[in-house]
């Protein structure tokens, strides 16, 4: 774990046994996550998700895991009661990545954001511990909100790795704009976003953004908000960046938008401070 990475910030507020818990855990989502982005053949990433997949069949077994991150791991499978399914999914949904995609509706792409952001969230939810299930619909939803911020954030990356594109061909089609029009914004990117129908679709994508980060707060439960302050730091880190996206009007295509490490520090401190003080952060 990096000072690279959002979620240093987040992963430092943690109790010991719980930091160690879940940077273990992101190691493997990490790790499984690299199998097909640092792959360049649809047929080598399937490959490595498999052996992947047979590595959280080991760590979940009697088996010895054969990776640094599934050994590091492993001994905290039973005190933290992992769910599996939540590793499973991940590799699931990692592999639609393997080769280029679309998604229809907005309904076609949500099981993709629930399998490859909230299946970590639920997976974290496991190690900061709950009273009330309510905090799982809150894993979910802010799974989704975080996987859209990315998408929004990464649709120019994705279209030079490979021509992935992420946002629903329905919601494109409403707004006028086509993948053609995608394409000519990334192919020329450097004078902003050109066309009114990329920007109508892009600002689309960060209503609904918007709309689960709101659901988010609405589902967290004020008796279990103080254990979830690092995942209230993701919230609030996400949050912002989304915020400097629209600032920038939707030009993802021209530069990575980002949130810097001291905004993120800042931020960080922000949200521990008030569920400290036992306040829902109002990001």
């Amino acid at each position: 774990m990096t000072r690279k990475t959002s979620f240093y910030y987040s992963f430092l507020v943690l109790p010991s046994a719980e930091r160690r818990a879940i940077t273990a855990a992101f190691d493997v989502c990490r790790a499984i996550d690299d199998a097909v982005d640092l792959e360049t053949e649809p047929a080598r990433a399937t490959a490595a998700l498999e052996l992947w997949r047979a590595e959280v069949a080991r760590i979940f077994g009697d088996s010895q895991p054969q990776t640094p991150q599934g050994i590091a791991l492993q001994p905290f499978v039973k005190p933290f009661h992992l769910p599996r399914e939540q590793f499973d999914a991940l590799i699931d949904g990692v592999g639609m990545d393997a080769a280029p995609l679309r998604f229809q509706t907005f309904a076609d792409l949500e099981p993709y954001c629930h399998r490859v952001a909230s299946s970590v969230g639920l997976m974290c939810a496991e190690i900061f511990r709950y009273n009330d299930a309510a905090v799982l619909t809150y894993a979910r939803d802010l799974g989704v909100a975080l996987q859209l911020t990315n998408i929004l954030r990464d649709v120019a990356v994705d279209y030079r790795r490979g021509e992935r594109l992420y946002l629903p061909l329905d919601d494109l089609a409403t707004c006028g704009c086509s993948e053609d029009d995608i394409r000519r914004e990334v192919a020329e990117a450097g004078q902003g976003v050109r066309s009114p129908q990329v920007r109508a679709a892009l600002t689309q994508q960060a209503g609904r953004a918007r709309e689960y980060f709101a659901r988010a707060v609405a589902a967290l439960p004020r008796e279990d908000a103080s254990r979830f302050v690092a995942a209230e730091i993701m919230h609030g880190i996400y949050f912002e960046l989304l915020k400097r996206i629209e600032a920038a009007q939707f030009d993802v295509f021209s530069q990575l938008v980002r949130v810097p490490r001291p905004a993120q520090a800042r931020l960080a401190l922000r949200t521990w401070w008030a569920l400290r003080r036992g306040h829902i952060p109002q990001h």
